[in-house]
């Protein structure tokens, strides 16, 4: 499929600000509010971990929904349940592939985010003391936590934990290339505007459902 650029810096500047136009990150657009309280951040989390799984990304967002609505909205609560409820919960909001594996990683993912931050990812980035490279390393230590959830993670926090922009997923990035905004998280903080992470999170996030949502004919058109 032929790449449609736009090369005029004013262009591309106006284009970004449509796309950041909302205020809102992928995961608000989809329903998770992005807030620096623990529930909201683990909700983020564990959104990131479905997310990165293979498979239709409304898939992952029905069943981060779903644990939610189950009232397993906190690492505390999901660690106190049980492993086959996780896996009824999982099986009947659709995911696919290993369920019981999921479920069991899920569990430990919340246990362990318990034992060792008291179920806040806040006290994740203190004990890092803002260092984004820290953080990222620490993110990772976590089960079930690879670079690509690492990165679909701070993708969205990036608008709270300024420190750890610019951040930018791969389809943020392949969006960000057809559109010819850019090829780094560097060119897309650069149309954001200086030091503006919660504007960056916008388009990053608006980017990675142009690409998941195939909506590129209605911005190229």
């Amino acid at each position: 499929m032929a790449t449609t650029l736009i090369t005029p810096v004013e262009d591309r500047k106006r284009l970004a600000r449509r796309l950041a136009g909302s205020g809102r990150g992928f995961a608000e657009q989809y329903g998770f509010r992005v807030t620096n309280n623990p529930a909201s951040l683990f909700q983020v989390l564990y959104l990131a971990v479905l997310l990165a799984r293979r498979g239709d990304f409304r898939r992952a967002l029905d069943g981060a929904r779903a644990l939610r609505d189950e009232g397993w909205d906190s690492a505390a609560r999901l660690a106190r349940s049980l492993h086959q409820d996780r896996v009824r919960v999982l099986r009947d909001s659709g995911q696919r592939g290993d369920v019981d594996a999921l479920a069991d990683g899920l569990g430990d993912l919340a246990r362990t985010v318990v034992e060792r931050y008291r179920g806040d990812l806040r006290r994740l980035r203190a004990l890092a003391h803002h260092d984004p490279a820290r953080e990222r390393q620490l993110l990772a230590e976590l089960p079930g936590v690879d670079d690509q959830v690492v990165d679909l993670f701070l993708r969205e926090a990036q608008a709270l934990w300024r420190e750890v922009a610019p951040v930018a997923d791969r389809r943020a990035l392949a969006a960000a290339r057809r559109l010819g905004l850019g090829r780094s998280a560097d060119d897309l903080a650069g149309l954001a505007g200086s030091g503006e992470s919660e504007r960056l999170a916008w388009l990053v996030g608006a980017l990675a459902r142009v690409d998941l949502e195939h909506r590129y004919a209605e911005l190229t058109g």
